[in-house]
């Protein structure tokens, strides 16, 4: 392992990453920086899901089912169960690697021809098409990369009823819902309606969803499964570029070595920055010096995921710089950046696999190089990072 103490991330979230495990902060919610701590909050039975707009959708009428992400208990484990299927190591290799690769080559094709390209392009593209064939939104209209970046703004601003900006949110939200309804959710549902195929959509209509339940589910695998995995290929390629002997380590190694130097990433640069969950009953978390740490009922813990990755009580010395297939102690390889517990990231094996293919072809190419490093932006909501403007070229 290397001897620089360096922090070699790229995104500073301005968080506080060492100091007391648990803490409660001046407004009331419970600050978690320790692994260990973390971890207890995210397997917890007595904590549910808070934040990533929960308090909405439980304003939803009962009759509508909530989105997975969503759910909890019981209902959420079976479903969880039941489309595990879907995210297999085995599956992933076997059912979405051909069009990983057949899509990865068709973008970096447009690099080859213009002699330059904008990355969050070129991933955004593969991306959809990855996670579209995950979940079969293989009918839509041309345009669902439009559609999606307007979904998903890089400045989401604030819903309301009180202000124009307020009413102007909530009227371009709804458009924006019935645009993916009509133009890419409705295609796909009528298709499965008539046949089912072996995707998350026919799952959920022998489910007996419906339509609208359909499209909820979608907008959230969309933000998780393209949304996300565009932000990582594009921070890992920032490390790529502009670190010469871990660039020249990745270009040599076969796939396991590859997959270590992109788990290292992640923990370092977690693309989702919080997670937070609210106690339904009184949780105890492991303090420090062996203490205990109870979270009273009803109230919010935020598992502050860029501090928890860098516990060294959980991932070694040097907590802050690269080091790949690091000698962990009571962690696993990314950390907490594809969560824990029952709210962990079903597709974190379709993210790490989409991201090695891409990289381990466009640092293929010869003379390939960054011409422009990424504008960074915050999504204050989940702590994550927004990276565009990042120019490759072909020099």
């Amino acid at each position: 392992m290397s001897t620089d103490t360096t922090d070699a991330r790229k995104i500073d979230r301005g968080e506080e990453l060492g100091g007391c495990p648990v803490s409660r902060g001046a407004d009331g919610v419970w600050l978690v920086r320790g692994h260990a701590a973390a971890r207890a909050a995210l397997r917890s039975t007595d904590t549910v899901q808070a934040g990533l707009g929960v308090e909405t959708v439980e304003k939803m009428p009962g009759k509508i089912r909530r989105p997975v992400l969503y759910r909890d208990g019981p209902e959420h484990r079976e479903h969880r169960r039941q489309t595990a299927k879907y995210f297999t190591p085995r599956r992933v290799d076997e059912a979405y690697r051909g069009i990983m690769e057949r899509v990865t080559d068709e973008q970096l094709a447009k690099l080859r021809h213009q002699g330059h390209a904008q990355l969050s392009e070129l991933s955004f593209a593969l991306s959809i098409d990855v996670a579209c064939a995950v979940i079969g939104l293989t009918e839509s209209r041309p345009g669902l990369a439009q559609r999606l970046e307007r979904f998903f703004p890089e400045e989401f601003g604030e819903p309301g009823f009180t202000s124009i900006n307020g009413l102007y949110w909530v009227w371009r939200q709804a458009r924006n819902w019935s645009s993916i309804f009509f133009n890419d959710v409705r295609p796909a549902v009528r298709a499965r309606r008539a046949q089912r195929r072996d995707d998350l959509i026919s799952h959920l209509l022998d489910e007996g969803c419906s339509a609208a339940e359909i499209l909820g589910e979608c907008i959230t695998f969309a933000a998780a499964g393209m949304i996300t995995t565009r932000e990582f290929i594009n921070l890992s390629a920032w490390h790529l570029f502009t670190d010469e002997a871990l660039r020249e380590r990745y270009q040599a190694a076969e796939e396991p070595e590859r997959i270590a130097i992109l788990h290292e990433l992640l923990r370092l640069e977690p693309v989702v920055g919080h997670l937070k969950r609210r106690a339904t009953a009184p949780v105890e978390l492991p303090g420090e010096d062996g203490e205990t740490v109870t979270v009273p009922a009803g109230e919010v813990i935020d598992v502050q995921v860029s501090a928890t990755n860098t516990d060294q009580r959980a991932v070694g010395e040097q907590p802050l710089a690269v080091c790949p297939a690091r000698p962990l102690t009571d962690a696993t390889a990314p950390g907490m950046s594809f969560g824990d517990g029952a709210h962990k990231c079903p597709g974190s094996n379709v993210a790490i696999l989409e991201t090695d293919v891409f990289l381990s072809r466009l640092f293929a190419l010869p003379g390939v190089g960054m011409r422009t490093p990424p504008r960074v932006s915050m999504n204050e909501a989940i702590g994550g990072y927004e990276l565009r403007g990042m120019v490759v070229e072909l020099q």
